[in-house]
């Protein structure tokens, strides 16, 4: 079940210097639902401490946390979840060694995702929707025409992903996505509290 629509990334480089840990409370305290620790020039044991700090900080809001990747540091911290994509374990066998973890696939084009969900995967982000430097090297954005129809055509729950704003949000929805993952736009923001409650929402 994934009982949250505001899915927010980690990217510890973009919270005005301000520390990470104190920037994602706020946004939790705005009222997102979900975290998704994503560090991936962090060390093993760094990365593992962070999570560890992440799981006690989310629990205290009744929140969730899922792990890039890291199968085993999710286990470890005792986290709600994990998010694969392309280059990570299959989905499959995830599931193996994981059968109680939230299972999320990062996707850049319908077929992925819809294979993805087939294979087991709790939910996709589709991205990137919009320009967004982070997601440069996966092409061109998919636009909201390809989100309204993996929205219509695919099993299972859809986050929008890639240059999502507040600006933009109400084009989101407009298509069919009332399900948003997003980093910069929180974590930048000066305030990521108020920044979350407007995505909340926008949402509803």
């Amino acid at each position: 079940m994934i009982d949250f629509s505001l899915y927010l990334i980690t990217d510890r480089n973009q919270t005005a210097g301000r520390p990470l840990l104190e920037v994602v409370e706020a946004a939790l305290s705005g009222g997102v639902r979900a975290v998704q620790l994503r560090e991936k020039d962090l060390p093993t044991a760094e990365l593992y401490d962070l999570a560890w700090e992440l799981r006690a900080l989310t629990a205290r809001y009744d929140a969730r946390l899922l792990i890039n990747e890291r199968i085993d540091i999710a286990l470890a911290v005792e986290a709600d979840g994990v998010q694969l994509g392309i280059n990570s374990l299959p989905v499959t066998a995830a599931r193996r060694i994981a059968p109680d973890l939230i299972i999320g696939y990062s996707s850049h084009a319908l077929g992925e995702a819809a294979a993805a969900l087939a294979k087991g995967a709790d939910f996709v982000t589709f991205s990137p929707v919009f320009h967004t430097p982070s997601k440069a090297a996966y092409g061109e954005p998919q636009g909201l025409t390809k989100l309204a129809q993996a929205c219509q055509q695919l099993r299972g729950p859809v986050f929008a992903l890639g240059g999502i704003k507040q600006l933009n949000l109400a084009q989101v929805t407009a298509a069919g996505c009332y399900r948003v993952a997003l980093i910069s736009d929180i974590l930048a923001a000066p305030d990521p509290a108020a920044a979350a409650e407007a995505f909340r929402r926008g949402l509803q």
